[in-house]
């Protein structure tokens, strides 16, 4: 081995390189380690706060629950939505007026393509996406998930909806993991609330599917 690249590989071993935990971050789109601003950014666009007076403009009261999930309802869960994942609990906040429910709203960190990005997720009072508000981005691409020309089409969706990439939610070029991760948490959000608010007051997705079970009976009675 020349002295030349002998002095190079000490000069390289003599850079910082970028960790989480003790390990340097590779990414395969850039070929390349990820660099100590990549790694340690974050872009703040809402606080919790600013994001639930958008989630309920009209709400006389906004309260927060705490849900818990058991073994038997968490495993229920994850097979329905097809993932696995660690919380065993989570916040959800209730807007009401009344004694209406306006729709609940959670927020949600799940992995982009390195890091949680963290984002809120509001539900009607029937159980359609009523909106998403990208709280904290911590990748260095695929922010564009943000954007309302993009996060619009997950409005109106329920749980009965795939959402997902080539089923019902057209991916962006270069945020795919973004947008997988944002898809993930949002079929989350919507199994949450049929299983904990919607199903026990009657309005959930067993009571659709059986409407919709007995309309295509009698249609094809008559």
């Amino acid at each position: 081995m020349s002295i030349s690249l002998l002095c190079l590989l000490f000069i390289l071993s003599l850079i910082p390189t970028p960790s989480i935990g003790g390990e340097r971050i590779w990414d395969n789109d850039l070929k390349r380690f990820l660099t100590d601003q990549e790694v340690n950014m974050a872009e703040i666009y809402l606080k919790e706060e600013e994001s639930l007076k958008i989630m309920f403009p009209k709400s006389e009261h906004v309260r927060k629950e705490l849900i818990k999930l058991t073994p038997e309802k968490k495993a229920l869960i994850e097979e329905r939505i097809g993932w696995k994942f660690p919380e065993e609990s989570f916040e959800i906040y209730i807007g009401e007026t009344g004694t209406q429910i306006d729709g609940y709203a959670l927020v949600q960190n799940t992995i982009g393509k390195h890091k949680p990005m963290t984002y809120m997720v509001g539900v009607d009072g029937k159980g359609r996406v009523s909106d998403i508000e990208l709280l904290v981005f911590r990748e260095s691409r695929g922010s564009e998930i943000r954007q309302k020309r993009f996060n619009t089409q997950y409005e109106g969706k329920t749980v009965l909806d795939p959402v997902r990439i080539n089923k019902d939610i057209i991916n962006i070029s270069g945020a795919t993991m973004s947008v997988r991760s944002m898809s993930a948490g949002i079929k989350r959000v919507l199994v949450l609330v049929d299983e904990f608010y919607l199903k026990p007051a009657g309005r959930g997705s067993d009571t659709v599917a059986a409407r919709k079970s007995e309309k295509s009976v009698f249609t094809s009675i008559f």
